[in-house]
């Protein structure tokens, strides 16, 4: 037998915190620290001349900002230099074309996060099979919860180790997401059969070979109520609020509960998907979807003053249903879940796949009768059938065409952000 090849991996494994109160305070200082941290190097960077913005400039003035600011004491040195890299690295992504040029970050709609870059400040230990102990510079020493093991203490060395990590804030409260360098064995090339598979609202994944995923609502009729009554207390609130009036702690616990009555059904949606989608690559070697333009199909149907939209209530709502689904999600864990278990995912041409008959290959009008149903009006076919199963044929099609989209001249293309000039005209 040959030796097995092995590939280096790096991912990151999320999990939740166990702070005190005054431990979260801290952390809520240090993230305030961070952004505030972020606003100062873009108010310099848009102050200074081009010549003046060099790392070491920038460095420079970081390093009296935090002699002359009190508050920026509580942000570590290292996670202070840790800022300094990304707005640097923000502004190279701009440059490339790969994101937009970097902009201020707000109190309210920035995600509150802290770094810790160095895996060596850590010193993560095992309690016991439930718990660690996980140390956080200038917070202390903080439990865990365990649920993935971890390359730590006799289990690490230069190839399987945890680099650093990431203090993270979301509705449940503080998270840590360490970041975590593995050697895996290279998987051998999956030998399971093809599928094509067709997304959508009412059977959300549906597959060439005639199975389907499903799922039920991710709020139960109950919460659902107190979500809906939540909402409608707020804005209430918030209607009685004047101009320029401080927002009432009444009204921010409120808006804390809506808040957490979103991100549990946002928990359930992801959990979802990682089963499914583990499923998928487990069982397919070759797992074929459609290349859907999401972002245009979650437009609004508005319109403007003198072109007003018509059906903008439903065409709402059936936006709010694509957004839950999240196919985008879906077809980036395929992506990488297929790749770890040694199958391939492709992606296809979208239009026309639920219109046209799998069994003959025609395209004509009325075929689709209703959501679930369809009948071929090809006076030589007449096949009839579930309409998503049939999508799901005509996706597989595609590939066995060889249609799948390949980027031009075998290289990613990637999108140039309007108004930016290319690094080699600079």
């Amino acid at each position: 037998m040959g030796q097995d090849t092995l590939v280096k991996r790096q991912f990151g494994h999320r999990v939740r915190l166990a702070l005190s109160p005054a431990e979260v305070l801290k952390a809520d200082r240090q993230a305030h620290a961070a952004r505030t941290m972020w606003n100062l190097l873009h108010a310099w960077w848009r102050m200074m001349s081009k010549e003046k913005r060099t790392l070491g400039n920038a460095d420079a003035a970081i390093r009296k900002a935090r002699e002359d600011i009190d508050f920026l004491a509580a942000l570590p040195a290292q996670a202070a230099q840790a800022v300094l890299k990304t707005y640097f690295q923000a502004w190279k992504n701009c440059w490339d074309g790969r994101a937009d040029a970097p902009n201020f970050k707000g109190r309210i709609r920035t995600v509150m996060s802290v770094d810790i870059p160095q895996g060596r400040d850590l010193n993560i230990v095992r309690v016991h099979r439930r718990w660690g102990l996980v140390n956080i510079p200038k917070v202390g020493r903080v439990r865990f919860r365990w649920t993935k093991d971890l390359p730590v203490g006799k289990h690490a060395n230069a190839e399987n180790r945890i680099t650093g990590a990431r203090l993270v804030k979301d509705a449940l409260g503080w998270h840590i997401a360490f970041r975590v360098q593995a050697l895996d064995v290279l998987p051998a090339p999956h030998q399971g059969p093809e599928v094509g598979i067709d997304v959508g609202v009412t059977v959300p994944i549906a597959l060439s070979d005639g199975d389907t995923y499903e799922h039920d609502e991710w709020l139960t009729d109950r919460e659902k109520a107190k979500l809906l009554r939540l909402e409608q207390s707020a804005a209430r609130r918030k209607a009685h609020r004047k101009p320029g009036e401080r927002t009432s702690r009444r009204l921010h616990h409120t808006y804390d509960q809506i808040v957490g009555l979103r991100a549990k059904a946002k928990r359930r949606a992801v959990d979802w998907q990682h089963q499914t989608t583990t499923a998928i690559a487990r069982r397919y070697g070759t797992v074929v979807v459609e290349a859907l333009a999401i972002t245009n199909m979650v437009k609004s149907a508005r319109g403007t003053i003198e072109v007003p939209g018509k059906n903008v209530a439903q065409k709402s709502g059936l936006n709010r249903s694509i957004s839950g689904e999240a196919w985008g999600r879906t077809a980036a864990m395929l992506a990488y879940k297929t790749a770890r278990h040694g199958g391939t995912l492709h992606k296809v041409p979208a239009p026309g796949t639920s219109q046209r008959c799998s069994a003959c290959g025609h395209t004509t009008p009325g075929s689709r009768e209703s959501q679930a149903v369809f009948v071929c009006k090809n006076p030589d076919c007449g096949w009839s059938g579930n309409a998503d199963h049939n999508a799901a044929r005509n996706v597989l099609h595609l590939y066995r065409m060889g249609l799948a989209l390949v980027p031009a001249a075998g290289r990613a293309v990637v999108r140039r952000a309007k108004r930016v000039k290319p690094a080699t005209a600079r």
